[in-house]
């Protein structure tokens, strides 16, 4: 019997329908991903290959599910020499470094609370998570700028915690490599019932939301969210036994749990890792090429640089899946990436509180910018805003019906600290998401944007996707944000602030009327283009250039904040 299973006993499905009906996870009574999948393998099926990575000088790293083991074992036995065990938290600032697979398993082998974080907080957001957690430890990557904010961080809370460096010493902390390597190479499993085990509702993982509308919120799983993966990555991802699978995703975000371990694994396949410094579209290809992925996953703007590069200059033929998520997808990417490689992109939605919850499977054909029809993992609805279920094209929220005490395997139990902002999310028998779509008579869902971006004009309902996927497609757009104004008339019309592409910039040269009048051109060129491609009531009636959007530290662009500046300048202008 292959491991997975153990867990999901029936794996091939004739249909869509049989899929609904019959899929289900086993979820045993003390489940630990680490001592039950690393070490099964380990001790079952040493050779098995783990884990592949590369990074951009050339360097690679081969381990088999034996040499994990051993590596990850060292890992535990310094962890526990400092002191951490169960429920102590822990923060990886890894990047792509391998160490973040080593040191995942063997704080989830502890009982320990894994919060995995990007190298690039500043000193504000290193605060904040040091104010809302009592970690123990951070480990990271060495990166000059965050070592120098997380000194910062620690004089201005007075806080004093482990640091460890995974890349050689660095002044004021560690050498982790070095110290991990001097401690033995076996890791024994607790006893069941004693107080080390741990328990599947024990949290064993933490991350702070990118925070695109406050502060970051704390979303906290416990030990059986790994098994909830097997349907992202078995039925969306098309992860296969023995085949290398590359989900392009910093260490520091949730994505990097849907398509860079826990799923992976339990399905058989490997998993590539390329750590980078600065994203280069020609060099990742030559990755994929070189190392022969076999199935693949990257948000849509990855795709179009890909794109723009020569897709003729390298061999793709390895390739048998594609995936695409983060953002609707532009059905020119869409249509551009079939054509060149033969493979048709699928969507998924999901949201860091759980695991792929509406997907393109295998039995669909995609619908570009459509997420697809709901995993069987969740009960999944549209709801209007008094409670009541939504109608086949009427616009509602998307909720999941779980109860909290016992939600799916995947599902988030609530925020951490945060009982208010748990029960605004989570009453009535749902979880709401925030998130608004539509569904088609096809039973497609449709993305429509968060509940707070939403755009009320002249009466229509507007979902910022839709529109800033038509401006995508317009040349002159590099990044794209659609906001409401006020207006006295129509309540609100639609406003585009736009970053546009070097080529449709005014020469250095023009002088500010000159700058003035290109872009009065540019205006109208591209309020007639959304009008051409969608309903004339969705083009922004304002528009503005921008040399760049306000964002999160992981990137996605901060709608509230363009809204916020503009409130501020209508009441001076208003003063």
């Amino acid at each position: 019997m292959a491991l997975i299973e153990r867990y999901c006993p029936r794996l091939e499905f004739d249909s869509l329908e049989d899929f609904n009906a019959n899929f289900r996870i086993e979820v045993p009574d003390d489940f630990n991903f680490s001592h039950d999948v690393v070490d099964w393998y380990a001790d079952n099926e040493p050779g098995r290959p783990a884990l592949l990575w590369v990074n951009d000088r050339g360097d690679e790293l081969r381990l088999d599910f034996r040499e994990l083991r051993r590596r990850s074992d060292q890992a535990a036995n310094f962890f526990k020499s400092r002191g951490i065990g169960k429920g102590d938290a822990v923060m990886l600032c890894l990047k792509g470094r391998w160490h973040f697979w080593t040191s995942l398993v063997a704080l989830h082998k502890l009982g320990a609370v894994a919060v995995p974080a990007t190298h690039m907080m500043q000193t504000k957001n290193v605060v904040y998570r040091l104010e809302k957690l009592n970690f123990k430890m951070i480990l990271a990557a060495r990166e000059a700028s965050l070592m120098a904010n997380v000194r910062n961080a620690l004089a201005e809370t007075g806080k004093r915690i482990d640091l460890l460096s995974v890349d050689g010493p660095v002044e004021g902390w560690e050498d982790f490599n070095r110290l991990a390597g001097e401690m033995p190479e076996s890791f024994p499993r607790p006893a069941k019932g004693t107080p080390e085990a741990t328990r599947p509702r024990e949290y064993m993982l933490l991350y702070f939301t990118s925070g695109t509308a406050g502060f970051p919120k704390m979303i906290q799983f416990d030990h059986l969210y790994p098994l909830a993966h097997i349907s992202t990555a078995r039925f969306w991802l098309e992860n296969y036994d023995g085949g290398l699978h590359y989900t392009v995703a910093d260490t520091g975000w949730a994505k990097c749990a849907w398509g860079k371990i826990y799923g992976q694994w339990l399905c058989g396949a490997p998993v590539f890792a390329y750590d980078y410094d600065a994203f280069n579209a020609a060099g990742m290809m030559k990755m994929i090429a070189k190392h022969r992925v076999n199935t693949f996953c990257a948000p849509p703007t990855i795709y179009r640089m890909m794109i723009k590069e020569d897709l003729s200059g390298h061999d793709f033929s390895s390739l048998r899946h594609c995936c695409v998520a983060g953002e609707p997808l532009n059905p020119e990417v869409y249509d551009r990436w079939l054509e060149k490689t033969g493979l048709k992109l699928r969507e998924a939605y999901g949201q860091t509180e759980s695991v792929v919850s509406v997907a393109n499977t295998r039995w669909l054909e995609p619908r570009p910018g459509s997420m697809g029809k709901p995993m069987p993992i969740y009960d999944i609805r549209l709801m209007r805003p008094e409670g009541s279920l939504c109608e086949r094209g009427e616009t509602g929220e998307i909720v999941v019906r779980a109860d909290r005490n016992g939600p799916p395997p995947g599902l988030f139990r609530g925020y951490r600290d945060d009982d208010d902002l748990t029960d605004s999310t989570w009453y009535g028998g749902w979880y709401h998401t925030g998130d608004l779509a539509w569904m088609d008579e096809d039973g497609f869902l449709w993305f429509v944007g968060r509940a707070d971006d939403l755009i009320k004009t002249s009466g229509y309902r507007v979902g910022p996707f839709e529109v800033e996927s038509a401006l995508m497609q317009h040349p002159s757009v590099l990044e794209c944000a659609i906001t409401g104004v006020p207006d006295p008339v129509r309540g609100q019309v639609i406003k585009a602030t736009i970053v546009p592409t070097a080529k449709y910039r005014p020469p250095g040269e023009a002088t500010p009327a000159e700058a003035a009048e290109h872009y009065r051109k540019l205006t109208r060129e591209i309020q007639d283009h959304v009008k051409s491609v969608t309903e004339p009531y969705k083009y922004p009636r304002v528009v503005e250039f921008v040399a760049e959007l306000p964002k999160t530290i992981s990137g996605k662009i901060r709608r509230v904040q363009i809204r916020r500046e503009d409130d501020l300048k209508a009441a001076r202008e208003e003063e």
